[in-house]
Order: C-alpha cells, then sequence, then structure tokens
C-alpha cells in the first residue's frame, strides 16, 4: 500500500501469476507478461511466471469432458490461479479480438469447481506492433472473465508499435517506462489491499486517481 508521501511499499506476500496470451516464441506479448513480472518481483511480489504452453487443452467438446474429464491444462491453469492471489495475462489482438486459443483455455478452465477466476484480481496488459496497440482484443477478453467473476482492473495497458518500444528488458521511451510500472503499482496496490481487507471484495473501490462521479457510474449492490 502507498506511505502518505506517494512512496510505494513492497508487497512481501502478494502472489502473482503472469502469463501470455501468446504461443509464439518471439512473442511481444510474452515480452511483455515478463517485464510485469520482472516488475513485480523486484516489488517484492512472489510471480509464477507461465506460459500459455502450461495450459495446452484440447478444443473445447463437451463430449470430450463428459468422457474424459477435464483436460491437464486447464486443471493445471486452475491450481496455479487458486494458489495465486491475482493475476496478470499480456494479450495479442487478432482480428480485432482476443485470440481463439485464450478463449478456449478460459472456456474448459471454467467448467472447473469452486469457479477458478472467481474473485481473483486481474491486470491485462497487449502489445502489437499497430497503432491500436492490441486494446480492442483486450475490451473482448474483459467479457468473458468479468462475467466469470474476475476483478479485472479499470486501467488496461495497451502497447502500440511495440516492435519499436521495446529493447531488451526495458521501454525504449522512459515516460512509457513510467507509465507501465504506475500501472502495475496502482495495481499491485489494489491486489494486496484485497488480499488483506476481504470487506473490499464486496464492494467497488474506485482506483488511485480517480474521482468518483455519479453512483450509477459503477456501482455494485450487496445485501
Amino acid at each position: 500500500m502507498p506511505e502518505p508521501d506517494g512512496r510505494n511499499v513492497a508487497h512481501p506476500q502478494l502472489r502473482l501469476l503472469v502469463f501470455s496470451g501468446s504461443l509464439r516464441e518471439a512473442s511481444l506479448n510474452t515480452r511483455l507478461a515478463r517485464l510485469a513480472a520482472t516488475y513485480a518481483a523486484k516489488k517484492g511480489a512472489t510471480v509464477d511466471l507461465a506460459a500459455l504452453r502450461d495450459f495446452d487443452v484440447p478444443l473445447f467438446d463437451a463430449d470430450a469432458e463428459a468422457k474424459v474429464g477435464i483436460p491437464r491444462g486447464a486443471q493445471e491453469l486452475a491450481r496455479r490461479l487458486s494458489a495465486s492471489d491475482a493475476f496478470v495475462i499480456s494479450s495479442p489482438e487478432y482480428n480485432a479480438s482476443m485470440p481463439g486459443v485464450l478463449k478456449n483455455l478460459i472456456d474448459w478452465t471454467s467448467r472447473l469447481r469452486p469457479q477458478p477466476f472467481h474473485e481473483k484480481q486481474a491486470l491485462l496488459l497487449s502489445a502489437s506492433p499497430s497503432m491500436v496497440g492490441g486494446n480492442r482484443g483486450l475490451w473482448a477478453l474483459r467479457v468473458p472473465l468479468e462475467h466469470l467473476g474476475a476483478r479485472v482492473y479499470p486501467d488496461m495497458f495497451s502497447l502500440a508499435m511495440a516492435h519499436q518500444a521495446l529493447e531488451g528488458d526495458r521501454f525504449v521511451d522512459p515516460a512509457l517506462q513510467q507509465r507501465f510500472e504506475k500501472n502495475l503499482d496502482a495495481f499491485l496496490n489494489l491486489a494486496e489491499a484485497t488480499k488483506h481487507y476481504p470487506c473490499i471484495k464486496k464492494a467497488w473501490v474506485e482506483f488511485l486517481g480517480e474521482t468518483p462521479g455519479l453512483p450509477e457510474d459503477r456501482v455494485e449492490q450487496t445485501s
């Protein structure tokens, strides 16, 4: 959590699962996921950096599920989600939406009980050589995750012209590096607060820097 002077303290007990939504070895999103994992670890979080291939599953088929059950890849994702307090996905954009392989994995994993994504804090990132930065794909990805109960952080990070913006393990533009780190800091603070103060799971919390608007802007009613 931030100190009164605005400094961010470490997150010694926060467990974070980070993975890319791309299978390609040289994927820009895999590089962005690594940057996020490295920064979170630097801030004191315990990071589980996974690869999408760790969660390999066949095409979803209800008949196959009835015969052999949930595939190991989906069970592995569920296990690692359960062992984490929050998760980060860096996902590419395919045809203005999310990758089919990632949606297929979510569909399989959602069949497990208890529901693995429920009430998990999530941060979505994207990297693309386009000027849009993969942002349209993140809006599509939010839909199933929020439907399954994940608390997707409002401020998503999309990196446009990523093939030119990344150099090694840093951003070429220091201002962009600062924005990336500020986004992660705010998410980590919220995830840590949710971990230590369960009441936060029962209501929306305005993220740092936002001025609350009218009640109908974003309200979750609780009994």
